[in-house]
């Protein structure tokens, strides 16, 4: 019994079985019955026994056949309900999406969950390329090989200036100067000098060149050291440009500009101190103002020029509303030509050593008639007859913004008095300016609405009027902090933290004493 039920042994008896059919089918063909013989043949079925027959007769046989082949083949795990697989046999639960679905889906990922999809698969990150719209290159090779259209071909900003910039990666000082860091070198103990250099200028070229053919959407773009063609080639093939931002710029580059007839927010940036230098004049102002004529916002950094250029750009860009100059090297009596810019609604300087060298005449400065907002940023305002000049400039004013200008006492504040109809005044970092010179000059705002003193040591609770008071109290909106050092007790209200300081020593006390005892 243990020999018939053993499953090695039933190959060899189904073996045996079947040599038992056979044996049975000649048998009967050896007493089948002659027909020319006198005797009546005996009825015997002629239908020879099958495979299917002699397996019905014998279940035992087909339940051991079934249950060897069972033993001889692997388990197959079913898969599990909740688990969809293609008809491919792929694994993967999104291969029967659509590029079109998953990039709906991914589109509606934050910026911060959307970067990780790119490391699961090659489709992922091609997909992930697809979605991205702006991109800061690090490193040049990244556009002349191709990568950076091939990797992101629906980009529509461009920033090119730090991969444009070779600098020894090994120096441990970096000067920033906010659009890009470059290493600096110490000679001896006294002279810093920035140790980088810039990519070639027909380099950056044909890269411009390759990014305009791949790019045609492109909207913003970044770059330094261009020259005109390259600047000519993406104009004529990226004609949705709004946006453009030129360093090392100069008189020749803005040739191009012509070219750019969309263009509407432009960033010319000639010199920088210590890294280098290029001189934008009247020549380049004059052609950039008849080449961008839908000029909307205008930034001047490091540019030289007078009254023409700046007339020029005025009469010309009729659309403009926002020109703002930084470090500037304007001639004298250029400021009298800010009238001629009948749209501009905001005025700003930043990091500017002087505001005018020679302002002129009264006659000839001529008021701004739609202006609103004046914003000075780190500024020098020690002369006062270029302050006085720009107030008068300025005097349809409503937004005053001052932080952090040298040399704004109580004199050149009491110049603001020009501008009559003021209705928000910011002050932050005006260490000169007195109580007593803040509410000269916005006694006379009835219009005011709005007030903001942050960091001015000089402004004192104490040495408020009653007058003032009842200005401050007709305020809509006012925040008051003249003194950062007034603010650490009541930002530390409730905190306990000028209580842990008494705890901190007591507990050290307590430890040395603990340590210090036989």
């Amino acid at each position: 019994m243990q020999k018939e039920n053993d499953p090695r042994r039933r190959p060899s008896m189904f073996k045996m079985r079947f040599r038992r059919s056979a044996s049975t089918k000649e048998e009967e063909a050896a007493v089948r019955p002659d027909p020319r013989s006198p005797l009546k043949p005996l009825k015997l079925n002629r239908r020879s026994a099958s495979w299917s027959d002699t397996w019905l007769k014998n279940p035992t046989s087909l339940k051991n056949v079934v249950m060897a082949m069972q033993l001889g083949s692997p388990r197959l795990k079913p898969p599990p309900a909740n688990t969809l697989v293609s008809e491919s046999g792929n694994s993967d639960p999104t291969a029967r999406l659509s590029d079109e679905i998953l990039l709906r889906i991914l589109a509606k990922l934050p910026e911060n969950d959307r970067k990780p999809s790119a490391e699961v698969c090659k489709r992922w990150l091609s997909l992930h390329g697809r979605l991205v719209r702006s991109a800061k290159v690090k490193d040049w090779s990244f556009v002349e090989s191709g990568r950076v259209i091939s990797r992101f071909p629906n980009l529509t900003e461009v920033d090119l200036v730090p991969g444009s910039v070779i600098s020894d990666r090994n120096s441990g000082i970096l000067l920033n100067n906010g659009a890009f860091s470059v290493p600096v070198a110490c000679s001896g103990h006294r002279v810093f000098e920035a140790d980088c250099d810039l990519v070639p200028g027909e380099v950056v070229d044909r890269g411009l060149g390759e990014l305009g053919s791949g790019c045609p959407n492109l909207k913003k773009l970044v770059v330094i050291g261009a020259s005109e063609l390259g600047l000519l080639s993406v104009a004529q093939e990226c004609l949705t440009l709004q946006e453009l931002e030129l360093h090392k710029c100069n008189d020749n580059l803005l040739r191009g500009i012509a070219a750019c007839e969309n263009l509407q927010v432009l960033k010319l940036v000639a010199n920088v101190e210590g890294l280098y230098g290029s001189v934008v004049s009247d020549i380049g102002l004059t052609i950039l103002a008849q080449g961008c004529t839908r000029l909307v916002k205008l930034e001047l950094s490091g540019c030289e020029g007078s009254f023409d250029g700046v007339k020029a750009i005025g009469q010309c860009c009729q659309m403009l509303e926002e020109l703002s100059f930084c470090d500037h090297r304007m001639d004298g009596g250029w400021l009298a030509a800010l009238s001629y810019c009948e749209n501009l609604k905001t005025l700003r300087f930043q990091s500017c050593k002087r505001i005018e060298v020679v302002p002129g005449p009264d006659e000839y400065l001529g008021a701004c008639p739609a202006l609103e907002k004046l914003h000075l940023q780190k500024c020098q305002m020690r002369d006062k007859s270029s302050v006085r000049a720009l107030f008068m400039v300025c005097a349809a004013a409503r937004e005053i913004v001052f932080q952090d200008c040298w040399g704004l006492d109580n004199d050149m504040f009491r110049l603001a008095s020009i501008c009559r109809r003021v209705t928000s005044l910011s002050l932050e970092g005006c260490s000169l300016l007195t109580t007593e010179g803040l509410e000269s000059v916005i006694i006379y705002w009835k219009e005011l609405e709005c007030l903001r003193v942050v960091s001015c040591k000089n402004i004192k609770d104490k040495d408020i009027s009653p007058t003032l008071s009842i200005l401050f109290s007709t305020l809509k909106d006012m925040q008051w902090r003249p003194d950062t050092k007034s603010l650490l007790p009541s930002s530390i209200i409730g905190t306990g933290l000028g209580k842990k300081g008494s705890r901190f020593f007591r507990k050290n006390r307590d430890l040395k004493f603990l340590f210090d005892a036989p």
